[in-house]
């Protein structure tokens, strides 16, 4: 069961219902045993249709947050990147980790057009997904006591992607063709 005191979780849930998207809400209150470890648990399992099964961990963060201007906080902790990886080898060949961020909006500026915007319990919320290899590939140490890493901002923007284009299948390209009885 996802953590109901969780908002951004509460809000991603709701979302998933929305959309008809399957997923498994994953209890975090236990931790999953390995051969010598614990290993930190997922928040949900989503199976789009005709698309990819992703092992999803969310991240809530406010938009914008703290101080002006702080607009795109990514950061998570060398764990949170861990697990998920740990995950994909565990579950093998079809699944990926994605992490979301929940955005919820505390200003007038938003992370996506109103149109993908998410109103839940009063809030609006845009979420935005990264799969765990992309963020691992372009994430850089913010703070090694807290063994937490982020994204730089301008990087972020080009890999982060609506939460839509994860659990809808492509759209193919327009077709040209040429009408009948037209000359070409």
């Amino acid at each position: 069961m996802a953590r109901r005191d969780n908002l951004y979780e509460a809000a991603f849930e709701a979302f998933l219902r929305e959309e008809t998207v399957p997923y498994i809400a994953v209890d975090e209150t236990k931790r999953t045993l390995c051969p010598g470890h614990s290993l930190k648990s997922l928040d949900f399992l989503i199976s789009p249709p005709q698309g990819m099964r992703y092992l999803v961990d969310v991240k809530g963060r406010n938009f914008p947050t703290g101080s002006p201007g702080q607009y795109w906080k990514n950061w998570l902790t060398a764990e949170d990147l861990e697990a998920l990886s740990e995950w994909e080898k565990a579950m093998g060949t079809g699944f990926v980790g994605l992490i979301v961020f929940a955005y919820r909006l505390t200003g007038r500026k938003t992370p996506l057009p109103w149109d993908q915007l998410f109103f839940f319990r009063g809030q609006w919320y845009g979420f935005l997904g990264v799969t765990r290899q992309n963020y691992q590939t372009w994430a850089k140490p913010i703070s090694p006591k807290w063994q937490t890493l982020a994204i730089p901002t301008e990087e972020f923007r080009r890999q982060a992607r609506p939460l839509q284009e994860f659990l809808l299948p492509p759209v193919p390209a327009a077709r040209c063709f040429q009408p009948l009885g037209l000359p070409r």
